[in-house]
């Protein structure tokens, strides 16, 4: 009862968010606009999803060292069938899916799995805030700003989310520094609870450490940090050849602005980042890099299906080979904890 309720709530909000996204649109432009893309620039922006995933996997390899080998191809089927999930149910379902399954192919801890994805997406959010400092203290903007109010907006929030980025990879460094010293810290909560939950808590707490282990390793680190900004630019590179596929004079480092705001988009709890993620680029594009209304609705849906479709239909083929189904999909929400329980 209550996983439809949050699926009822999901849907709803992604319905309201295409609504505020179509709310001025003039349909009959929006359809010319993509059938007068450029569609050698589309492929382009394809092929560059797919590469993506290619530079994720190699990524979480690294990431997962420290807890054991692991085949490349079986950490690339986890990733598409984990944001494949993603795409499709609420609440982020792949970022539970992807490390169970893999943890259950490769015979590794599922809650130190889980705790890669955690620094992943630290690494995700750094990496980020990186790229939009270096375009708003290096690059020319080259754009007249619309909305002045939305631009201070997108430097405030660099400015207050890059102190607890930090703030919380220092954590997950004294984590896997000294796991012993974590469950000494923690000894406080672990009298507050029930014996049962504080023992659970505690082995969960040391297998977390486990997976935040590549921060002992200062040059597995940087090698992880690398593969972010490759990752990166090539997602602000598909933002900005789709940009071009529809005539929008978007710089290509204002690709790094427009990446920011498609972040914070993909973040609302809607399946794909329906309605959210479109409205963030044509807010962007209109705002900073004066798109017209219908070009910049056209160009956001284009690049939501580059974006979206092919990971989408490849994970579902990658989870049929591996017998899985929507279903299997959300009970695997609950089952790592369940198997660390059992430890």
């Amino acid at each position: 009862m209550r996983s439809a309720l949050r699926t009822a709530i999901a849907c709803l909000l992604a319905v309201a968010l295409v609504a505020l996204f179509l709310r001025n649109a003039d349909f009959a432009k929006v359809w010319g606009a993509i059938g007068s893309a450029r569609m050698d620039l589309i492929a382009l922006a394809v092929l560059m999803t797919l590469a993506t995933y290619v530079v994720r996997t190699q990524r979480w390899q690294y990431l997962l060292e420290p807890l054991g080998p692991t085949r490349f191809g079986m950490v690339f089927r986890a990733t598409i069938i984990g944001f494949a999930a993603s795409a499709v149910l609420p609440a982020k379902i792949g970022e539970f899916v992807r490390p169970y399954l893999l943890a259950r192919r490769e015979g590794l801890s599922a809650t130190a799995t889980f705790a890669t994805i955690l620094l992943e997406r630290m690494l995700d959010l750094v990496t980020v805030l990186l790229l939009l400092a270096a375009y708003l203290v290096w690059f020319d903007p080259g754009m007249a700003v619309r909305d002045s109010a939305l631009f201070e907006a997108i430097r405030l929030g660099g400015l207050v989310m890059a102190p607890a980025a930090l703030g919380v990879l220092i954590v997950m460094f004294l984590l896997a520094r000294d796991p012993a010293r974590s469950q000494a810290w923690l000894g406080f909560a672990y009298r507050w609870l029930p014996g049962r939950a504080a023992s659970l808590l505690s082995r969960i707490v040391g297998r977390m450490s486990e997976g935040f282990g590549v921060l002992r390793r200062p040059e597995r680190l940087m090698a992880s940090l690398g593969w972010s900004f490759v990752m990166w630019i090539i997602i602000a590179a598909e933002t900005w050849v789709v940009a071009l596929a529809f005539g929008i004079p978007m710089p290509f480092t204002g690709a790094w602005l427009m990446t920011a705001l498609l972040v914070v988009g993909v973040a609302v709890p809607v399946p794909g980042g329906v309605g959210a993620f479109h409205e963030a680029f044509r807010l962007g594009s209109t705002a900073f890099f004066g798109a017209e209304n219908d070009a910049a609705i056209a160009a956001a849906i284009v690049l939501h299906a580059t974006s979206f479709a092919p990971v989408t239909i490849l994970g579902f083929y990658f989870a049929a080979r591996e017998g899985l189904n929507v279903k299997g999909m959300k009970q695997m929400t609950r089952e790592p904890v369940e198997i660390e329980a059992g430890a």
